[in-house]
């Protein structure tokens, strides 16, 4: 009787979830910032989701985007790179920070980006200027999460909403 039960429960979930699997429900980018104190840095990544972020790219560079191709890396890098330089700004006691770009990687279904802001001493103030994706999606947010000492501060961007500020 139990093995019945599943096999129907199975075939219900699969019919509920089928055509479901090309899309996800949340247009979201995360952005965590942390500030290494011992190296003086800020250590910055920006998780997207892949389906999302090429189609981003390709509409804003009107060029082939493939992220998760190995002989394509070196221009992906660059598109990567030059895009969320455009679209996250992060301001230092009421400095911009040049951020360096270390790279990127797939984790599930995301790409990640990675940055560091060098010779960063003690942090009190942080503001963000973070509006990535926003031209894909008029529902896309942008959850930003900042860590200094130890201590995490977060909050919600909601498309058209674009900056932050943070005081530890």
């Amino acid at each position: 009787m139990a093995s019945i039960l599943y096999k129907w429960f199975l075939v219900a979930t699969l019919g509920l979830f089928s055509g479901v699997h090309a899309a996800h429900p949340l247009f979201v980018s995360v952005t965590e910032i942390e500030h290494n104190a011992k190296d003086k840095t800020l250590e910055i990544s920006c998780k997207i989701f892949t389906d999302d972020f090429e189609k981003t790219l390709r509409k804003a560079y009107n060029v082939h985007v493939d992220l998760l191709d190995a002989k394509e890396k070196d221009a992906m890098n660059k598109l990567v790179n030059d895009y969320v330089q455009k679209h996250l700004k992060i301001s230092l006691e009421g400095k911009f920070a040049t951020m360096r770009f270390l790279g990127y990687e797939q984790i599930e279904e995301g790409i990640y980006s990675y940055y560091q802001v060098d010779n960063v001493g003690a942090v009190k103030n942080i503001a963000v200027i973070d509006n990535i994706l926003y031209e894909y999606k008029s529902e896309q947010m942008g959850l930003v999460h900042v860590i200094v000492n130890g201590n995490r501060k977060s909050t919600k961007l909601n498309n058209p909403d674009e900056k932050a500020s943070f005081t530890f």
